[in-house]
């Protein structure tokens, strides 16, 4: 690959450069922007009306502070997380693997239940069955040759259907925008939002979504600092991507929550569509939740195993065996367990509490010269991801309790 020598200044990449970074994007955000993203927002917002706005604005800062770090540095150093983290104290990578694995997991038993919730809303299937359904086509696609080439058009597609989908029900639901606008700086008890935001960061950037761009990029054979201003613009785009889809569900929903409407305990995101569009606006929700769902599990186990295969020299040529695994494990605990939409909302709050771990071994590894060579790292960036751990280490705390809470009920 002579392109990874290019200048900073051209980024003249081929059109497989441009696809796999796109795609690394994408990877990010679509895994982001599953169905615990959109439970998690269509259940905040109609428990704290506009003043929920003020936890994803404080939300998008965190992760763009916790993102931009951990991307520039894997890309500089062309280490994945674990590898960085064993470059620092032996056996570190091991545990943060055990760490990442165990909130993918967490997360993609949540990816499962809400693209069960996707067929129950377009077919009327059960919740179970529509998860098992799931588990063997994310299978399927995986293991297919030009899967991952597919994943990414998907992906992209994916992702600009369903901004248009919710930009569309935002503005037939007709929210008090000015509203959200000032409660997005001055909100109504704004201590009660702790676990909205934990569980938003984790939903966002937490456990292995933080290193799906990153490694899907060092995957691609890209690395280097010639790289960077094209990394920033990648992560931050990311993070953006997420925060307008954020913003417009948490619109769509305050506009139909203030008509005194009663979203559906067993799915709150699908009765916001049903209220705006009709009949017809589940059928709708359903197919974007459960597309949503199946990158996001594919995306989930993929990123998981890149953690996992790392553990031993025998696991590195069982990616495929890894990743079927973790989809199986993942759809059994579900059936088992059920509660999709508490475990939606509690596979966010678990992998928020993964990342002050994560994130601050990436920013000690920053200043270390063994690790990253000459690179210096920006201290305005630094100071930005300090900010970034320091707020989810307390929001951690205070989140454990509410999770306590919210499983119990």
């Amino acid at each position: 690959m002579g392109e990874k020598n290019q200048t900073k200044t051209d980024f003249e990449f081929t059109k497989e450069h441009k696809r796999l970074l796109l795609g690394s994007v994408f990877l990010m955000a679509t895994s982001a922007i599953g169905p615990a993203f959109l439970t998690q927002t269509a259940v905040f917002t109609a428990q704290f009306a506009a003043s929920f706005a003020f936890a994803i604005l404080l939300s998008i800062i965190i992760d763009i502070g916790a993102q931009i770090n951990i991307w520039r540095v894997l890309v500089v150093t062309g280490l994945r997380g674990q590898e960085i983290a064993n470059e620092m104290v032996k056996g570190l990578g091991t545990f943060i693997s055990i760490l990442i694995a165990i909130g993918g997991l967490a997360f993609n038993i949540g990816n499962i239940a809400g693209a069960g919730l996707g067929l129950n809303a377009i077919f009327g299937l059960d919740v179970k069955w529509g998860a098992a359904i799931t588990a063997v086509l994310a299978i399927g696609v995986f293991v297919s040759k030009s899967g991952q080439k597919v994943m990414d058009i998907v992906t992209m597609v994916l992702g600009v259907l369903m901004i248009l989908i919710v930009a569309y029900v935002m503005v037939v639901s007709n929210p008090p925008y000015l509203e959200a606008a000032h409660r997005m700086v001055l909100p109504k008890n704004p201590a009660a939002l702790v676990l909205p935001i934990i569980t938003l960061v984790g939903g966002t950037v937490g456990g292995y979504i933080t290193f799906a761009g990153a490694h899907r990029i060092l995957d691609s054979g890209i690395k280097g600092k010639e790289y960077l201003p094209f990394v920033n613009q990648s992560a931050i785009s990311g993070i953006l991507t997420t925060g307008v889809m954020r913003g417009l569900l948490l619109l769509a929903v305050l506009g139909v929550v203030v008509t005194g409407v009663t979203l559906d305990p067993e799915n709150p995101p699908a009765s916001v569509f049903q209220h705006a569009l009709g009949p017809i606006g589940k059928n709708i929700f359903g197919v974007v939740l459960f597309a949503a769902a199946l990158s996001s599990v594919i995306g989930s186990a993929y990123t998981s195993a890149t953690f996992l295969k790392t553990l031993s020299k025998s696991l590195m040529k069982r990616s495929n065996l890894i990743v079927i695994t973790f989809i199986v494990v993942s759809t059994l605990i579900f059936l088992f367990i059920g509660k999709p939409i508490k475990l939606l909302i509690i596979a966010g709050a678990l992998n928020g509490l993964i990342l002050p771990i994560t994130l601050g071994t990436i920013l000690v590894a920053s200043k270390k010269k063994s690790i990253v060579g000459d690179y210096k790292h920006p201290t305005w960036m630094l100071v930005f991801g300090i900010i970034a751990v320091v707020v989810t280490i307390i929001t951690g705390i205070f989140s454990f309790q509410g999770l306590a809470e919210l499983w119990s009920s």
